[in-house]
């Protein structure tokens, strides 16, 4: 159980989970067509292999000594496994591939929960539709909730494989491109300074700053630290690296509050129309947030700053004179799977006291049944077994597990599932305004 404000994944648990076993039902099952389902060890000669097969796997070039090197140094916090073909001409390189590692999801009230982050996940073309990305990821999700994991989470290139596995996009992102000459700022200027600091320097602060602030945000995670070298451009490998500039912004008391990378492209027919890319921003505080933003639009001979990874409901349109000026793309972005109803919803707060009849449809087996969760006025909710008839004043819901999670950080209501045809509800508003949440979540990385 999460409290709120408190980092609940120990180092004890990450472990055990990175040296547990494969999914024994999985191995089976790919053994039955001739595959070899198994770990692969960052310190093993297996690792180099399995690297090259998730490069090609994700359309990147073969990995140099160099890059292997660094990768190995950069994922010993990640379990790796692979589907190895004995009759392939290179059998130690795997046909499939699949990482995860066990991480913190932000959840709506301040709160931290478990999860199994998956990523890497690729098939090689010559061994498509032969069950192997279905036995990896039912078998990472039987691994995940063994452990007792209470929920999984990734970021998706193929956003339409996920969700036959329960997996549901739970916090959007959004994209944004704003014409630095429309946009006129017109938000607070807030005391303090911005300057600038060199990439190390970035990645020496940004683990700090990000870890006072996920936990506000619903969506939002844990990084692991290899992320900030690949965000600052600091590992060996790093590819253009010097074109990334560093910033930060420090309140008057000269404590740092905020931290951006931005790289800027040159338009050589005309020099006054540069275009700015930002490849983070990490504002702990409104006045951070302003600041930063402030010196990004208002940089000379910039005609147009693009930002990804945004909410979908940022300030930064308020702050701006013409929002016009703004070309805003909303898709989807981190997605959620849970494992754990009890567990779950526990762990997170709630817009509005009610009692919701959850009747939930899980086809992996892991969350099917009928669950009571009880709302007092603090926004803490509780959840009990859904045993004969629905018990009076309750709001009655029946839904897949892939809607309990896409409603389960607030990022979509019960009633838009509702009209969408994939929840029913005795009383869609009041559940909605349950469930709800009254900040968008998101997540601003990719992982």
């Amino acid at each position: 159980m999460s409290t709120p404000d408190t980092p609940v994944a120990a180092e004890s648990d990450r472990a055990a989970f990175r040296s547990g076993s494969v999914d024994e039902q999985s191995r089976t099952r790919l053994a039955e067509g001739g595959l070899v389902y198994r770990r692969t060890s960052v310190d093993g000669e297996d690792f180099a292999p399995w690297l090259q097969s998730v490069a090609r796997g994700f359309q990147d070039g073969e990995r140099s000594d160099e890059h292997i090197a660094s990768a190995r140094e950069r994922s010993a916090y990640r379990r790796l496994t692979g589907v190895y073909d004995p009759a392939a001409p290179v059998s130690e390189a795997p046909v499939a591939t699949i990482a995860s590692w066990l991480g913190e999801l932000t959840v709506p009230g301040h709160a931290a929960l478990p999860s199994c982050a998956i990523s890497a996940v690729t098939v090689a073309p010559t061994h498509r539709r032969r069950g192997i990305a279905r036995a990896m990821l039912e078998g990472e999700l039987r691994s995940a909730h063994a452990a007792g994991v209470p929920v999984a989470m990734l970021t998706v290139s193929e956003s339409p494989l996920y969700g036959r596995y329960g997996f549901a996009p739970a916090a959007a992102s959004a994209s944004w491109r704003i014409e630095t000459r429309r946009a006129a700022w017109i938000g607070p200027r807030p005391d303090g300074r911005v300057d600038f600091i060199p990439r190390q320097r970035l990645r020496e602060l940004a683990p700090g700053v990000h870890d006072r602030v996920r936990l506000r945000v619903a969506g939002e995670i844990d990084v692991p630290g290899s992320h900030w070298d690949r965000f600052a451009g600091t590992e060996p490998t790093a590819e253009k690296a010097g074109d990334k500039r560093a910033i930060q912004y420090t309140d008057p008391s000269g404590e740092v509050r905020g931290l951006a990378l931005y790289t800027v492209r040159e338009n050589h027919d005309d020099f006054t129309k540069a275009t700015v890319n930002v490849a983070y921003l990490l504002a702990d505080g409104d006045d951070a947030y302003a600041a930063l933003w402030r010196f990004l639009l208002e940089l000379d001979l910039v005609a147009e700053v693009h930002a990804d990874e945004l909410s979908v409901d940022e300030p930064l349109r308020w702050m701006i004179a013409d929002q016009r000026a703004a070309t805003v793309t909303v898709r989807d972005h981190q997605y959620v799977r849970i494992l754990d109803v009890t567990a779950a919803l526990e762990a997170r707060r709630y817009g509005a006291p009610g009692l919701l009849a959850l009747d939930v449809a899980d086809s992996l087996g892991f969350t099917a049944g009928r669950y009571l969760l009880e709302v007092g006025p603090d926004g803490r909710g509780s959840v009990s077994a859904w045993d004969g008839p629905l018990p009076a004043g309750a709001v009655e819901v029946a839904l897949g597990v892939a809607e309990l999670s896409a409603v389960y950080l607030g990022g979509v209501s019960v009633a838009t599932l509702v009209s969408a045809g994939r929840v029913s509800a005795s009383d869609p508003g009041a559940a909605s305004r349950v469930l709800g949440w009254h900040t968008a979540p998101r997540l601003s990385i990719w992982y």
